[in-house]
């Protein structure tokens, strides 16, 4: 399975409660304005109709999408083996060679947030981070060069502060 595919629990939750609130709320607000805008007469030059019409068709666009990603997606629960070691879903704090720490958690590319810090497990940091332990220290190629990080603590139960 392609990491592409993978989310956490939380994340999934997200999305699918976005899918249930366009579909069982959003949506039959938007069609009962239509509905009231199309009796008023004049389609053609009535802009409460017209942007009714092209909210319906974001709706049913990002709900199509949202069910079809939801299939499509593996819900990864930390596992206890993985203490200690930085995998999918994990916070890790880090410091980069002028001192300065930074908090990351590794999530599925539908939910990576920048933020909240929250990287793509896609992302050339993760990808870096995968595998590796506290007092490690990590290179990740960035457009200026190769930039070093040192792994201060990891976490799969909170957020880090």
């Amino acid at each position: 399975m392609k990491s592409g595919n993978y989310i956490t629990r939380s994340g999934y939750l997200a999305l699918d409660h976005e899918l249930k609130y366009l579909w069982k709320e959003e949506r039959p607000k938007v069609t009962q304005a239509v509905s009231e805008a199309a009796a008023m007469g004049d389609r053609s030059e009535n802009a409460e109709y017209i942007y009714g019409k092209r909210r319906l068709r974001e709706i049913d666009r990002r709900v199509r999408f949202l069910s079809k990603r939801l299939e499509s997606l593996t819900i990864v629960d930390p596992d206890p083996r993985q203490e200690g070691k930085v995998f999918f879903g994990a916070w890790i704090k880090v410091e980069d060679e002028t001192g300065k720490q930074h908090i990351f958690r590794i999530v599925g590319t539908d939910e990576f947030d920048p933020k909240k810090n929250w990287i793509s497990i896609n992302s050339p940091v993760a990808r870096a981070l995968i595998g590796h332990k506290v007092d490690d220290e990590i290179a990740v190629m960035t457009p200026n060069g190769k930039t070093f990080y040192y792994i201060i603590e990891i976490s799969y139960n909170a957020d880090l502060s």
